[in-house]
């Protein structure tokens, strides 16, 4: 059996702290659910950030993994959510890929009472069932009773 690849959108490779504090810890619950996580500061730290046009040639290998994975689980913390979260979101959502929130920032970013964030960002989750899908804590993300570890073992 292959491993489903999930693609990890988060600002947290931005900053030194969060690189090395934050990120190895949603990798690792990742993992451990048994796929291969795509991490695009990880995997596109070959790209030289000193040669003219790098820019470009990141937001083009993102884009390029988004379209390869099987799912996208997107760290959707600030208010607003980082715009290059939203961007491979939008992406993720409008390939019909199976679509993950996580949140555990306490400020609502809205301008609906259903929802905490931005209600567009719920259009790639169900409409009955979006709670299932979207995780306020990293002990949730292996909960066996939320829409991610049920969609891996499916």
């Amino acid at each position: 059996m292959t491993k489903k690849i999930i693609y990890l959108a988060s600002p947290y490779g931005f900053s030194i702290q969060w690189r090395q504090k934050l990120l190895p810890e949603f990798i690792s619950v990742l993992e451990g659910l048994g796929c291969e996580v795509w991490e695009p500061f990880q995997r596109n730290s070959q790209i030289n950030l000193a040669k003219r046009g790098w820019a470009h040639k990141v937001a083009v290998a993102d884009l390029e993994d988004v379209k390869k994975s099987d799912c996208i689980f997107a760290i959707v913390n600030g208010t607003p959510p980082d715009e290059g979260v939203m961007i491979e979101l939008g992406a993720a959502i409008a390939l019909r890929k199976p679509t993950f929130l996580f949140r555990d920032d306490f400020r609502r970013c809205t301008d609906s009472e259903d929802y905490p964030l931005n209600l567009m960002l719920f259009s790639g989750l169900p409409s009955s069932d979006w709670q299932n899908y979207f995780y306020t804590s990293i002990e949730e993300i292996s909960d066996p009773n939320k829409a991610l570890f049920r969609w891996i073992n499916s």
